[in-house]
């Protein structure tokens, strides 16, 4: 078994900066958030778009936090069109104005990404922990005014799985063409709160079945996606195509990491846009050749007909479960530590398989403190 030769990756997470008016309790940021006075310039952002495109890359998300709170968007935007990349903006909808939009359409931005949390007003700004399902309703209908692609994307857990049916209706009404429901991964503040979040298997399979439903009445007219969570498959979900295989992402202050989850392997030293250029990152860092194809898997993985396919699982998993990026993800039925995914399947509801209970954990909402 050796490291494979490098293919050039096709698409970037951008996140611009982790300030945002949410306090979602299942975010996936770090813990540690950045503060703004470490964020890379508008400078250094179009450089990297720059870099990026001539790495190949041909796609990226500008997210964050909350992309909008860059006063300078509207520049990253317009360098990520001149570089001749496609550009979707994940948002929360908060600060996206009639004007403002108008200037990011013009600067070249292809696609919005409207987060929402639940169907219900009330319901979403709790989970949210702001007044913001307004905010985000009428920032649909302004995309959908401009003809640009509208996408809704949906963070799923305990707390909005049986609103499935009304949180698909809310997309079509509001006009996307996508909406991605996707369980909760459970990295950062979402591992932070795991045991509020995690939902039932038997909400999981009346949801799912709800998204079959769903998909044969719509008839390819509107893109489901569904994303179920690993805890429950046995099945570890592939590390992003393979750790440094198709994807990077450039963190607000300009660390470079294989996945957004990859900042909890603090035994790599990973690089920055500020030292190194994009290339030399990708081809050279030994941070992204540490679990590049299999040499470095331990059995069950190593032996494993499926290491090709799931590429021994999430390595950010792994590190944060176990202490150690090397071992077999335990969300495998064949780790050695799976029980640690087996002991928390449904942790606040008396075991797997049973609802949630009444008053499940409390959240500790996602605040970056200044």
């Amino acid at each position: 078994m050796t490291a494979p030769e490098v293919a050039p990756p096709w698409a970037l997470l951008a996140e611009l900066t982790h300030r945002c008016p949410l306090h979602c309790a299942y975010c996936s940021n770090p813990v540690e958030l950045v503060k703004r006075d470490a964020e890379l310039s508008t400078e250094d952002w179009a450089r990297v778009m720059r870099e990026a495109a001539a790495l190949g890359v041909v796609s990226t998300h500008l997210s964050g936090g909350e992309p909008l709170r860059r006063a300078d968007l509207e520049q990253i935007v317009a360098a990520t069109a001149g570089a001749g990349i496609h550009s979707q903006m994940v948002t929360s909808g908060v600060g996206l104005d009639e004007r403002r939009l108008g200037r990011l359409v013009d600067a070249g931005l292809n696609c919005v990404q409207l987060s929402v949390q639940h169907a219900d007003l009330r319901a979403n700004d709790e989970i949210a922990g702001a007044r913001v399902f307004a905010a985000k309703e009428r920032a649909a209908a302004l995309v959908r005014k401009t003809g640009i692609v509208l996408g809704l994307n949906v963070v799923l857990h305990r707390q909005n799985l049986d609103a499935i049916d009304d949180i698909i209706a809310l997309g079509i009404a509001w006009g996307c063409s996508r909406i991605e429901l996707a369980n909760a991964q459970y990295q950062g503040w979402a591992l932070l709160n795991r045991a509020a979040l995690l939902p039932s298997r038997e909400q999981l399979a009346r949801a799912e079945d709800a998204v079959g439903r769903w998909r044969e009445r719509l008839a390819g007219s509107v893109e489901l996606i569904w994303v179920l969570p690993d805890y429950f498959t046995g099945v570890p979900k592939p590390c992003m195509g393979g750790w440094g295989a198709l994807s990077l992402t450039v963190a607000p202050d300009g660390t470079v990491l294989p996945c957004p989850g990859a900042y909890v392997i603090t035994e790599l030293d990973f690089p920055n846009v500020r030292n190194a250029s994009l290339a030399e990152i990708w081809r050279r860092s030994p941070a992204f050749a540490a679990y590049r194809g299999d040499a470095w898997m331990p059995d069950p993985c190593r032996s494993c007909p499926r290491r090709a396919e799931d590429f021994g699982g999430c390595r950010c998993q792994a590190r944060a479960l176990t202490g150690d990026a090397a071992r077999t993800d335990p969300a495998c039925t064949l780790s050695p530590d799976h029980h640690l995914i087996e002991a928390r399947t449904a942790p606040s509801s008396g075991g797997p398989g049973r609802e949630p209970a009444a008053s499940p954990a409390p959240v500790v909402p996602r605040i970056l403190r200044s």
